[in-house]
């Protein structure tokens, strides 16, 4: 996606969490985030916003600490959410193309980094915020949760920091209909190690009835997921159950996933 789009998805991503917040109410418990009500879920997703926004508009080029979770609640909580949503929206958009500031994983460049980075931050909130809600949620196209299941397997979980980790060597696919877009996860005790390949190409291999070949001749994945891009992206990070994708092969890999995938502040 073009950085520009990132962003206006962001501003609407935004909105949606503070009107699904709004609704449901700052007591309200949010089912995907267990332990949290509403007022926690803005807090966390408000300071990150500020952090991120004050990293891009004054372009820091190291690590900076973040402000903290206010002590507010109610509509004085809801105000200041908005508020730095907003900040975080116009940074971006204000930020030159050439923005030079720190990130933590590789991009093409630091402002599509953060754009990318602080639109899928937002998105999954906003879900967490409509889960309040028990209704059904606000779609996610296919592409912006395609590019969603990259980001998470091929960044986030590229990096030391994961804990997706298996003394036996595991693989698992993952596999979006609705895009054609396959990912393959080889789980060790290194960091996992992501390759996204296009359904029918040579290198994905496969064949209907089981999990397919994984590319590298005869070995077989030992798990495969697959369902819509946007299944597949909520799923992967733990906002739907297993079962709302379909599973093929084992599923104590798919388990190993959901158990210790969870990405920490």
């Amino acid at each position: 996606m073009e950085i520009t789009e990132h962003i206006a998805s962001l501003s609407e991503e935004g909105r949606l969490l503070a009107a699904a917040a709004e609704q449901a109410g700052p007591g309200a418990s949010v089912p995907t985030c267990p332990g949290w009500q509403i007022r926690h879920l803005l807090r966390h997703t408000g300071m990150v916003h500020r952090w991120a926004a004050e990293l891009v508009a004054e372009g820091h080029t190291t690590p900076q600490p973040d402000g903290g979770e206010p002590d507010l609640d109610g509509e004085e909580l809801l105000d200041w959410f908005r508020s730095g949503h907003r900040h975080l929206v116009r940074s971006l958009e204000a930020a030159p193309a050439d923005l030079n500031c720190w990130t933590f994983m590789p991009a093409p460049s630091p402002l599509a980094f953060w754009s990318r980075r602080q639109l899928h931050e937002t998105t999954v909130h906003r879900v967490d915020a409509e889960s309040a809600l028990g209704g059904p949620l606000t779609t996610v196209d296919a592409d912006r949760a395609a590019d969603g299941i990259d980001e998470l397997l091929t960044g986030f979980h590229a990096r030391p920091k994961s804990r997706v980790r298996s003394s036996a060597p595991r693989t698992l696919r993952v596999r979006a209909v609705d895009t054609d877009a396959v990912w393959t996860v080889r789980i060790s005790d290194e960091p996992p190690q992501t390759v996204r390949t296009q359904a029918g190409s040579a290198a994905e291999g496969g064949a209907a009835g089981g999990p397919a070949p994984d590319g590298d001749g005869d070995d077989r994945v030992d798990c495969e997921l697959s369902g819509t891009a946007e299944g597949l992206y909520l799923t992967l990070w733990n906002r739907l159950p297993l079962a709302a994708v379909t599973l093929r092969g084992d599923r104590s890999v798919a388990r190993l996933w959901t158990d210790n995938s969870a990405v920490t502040w």
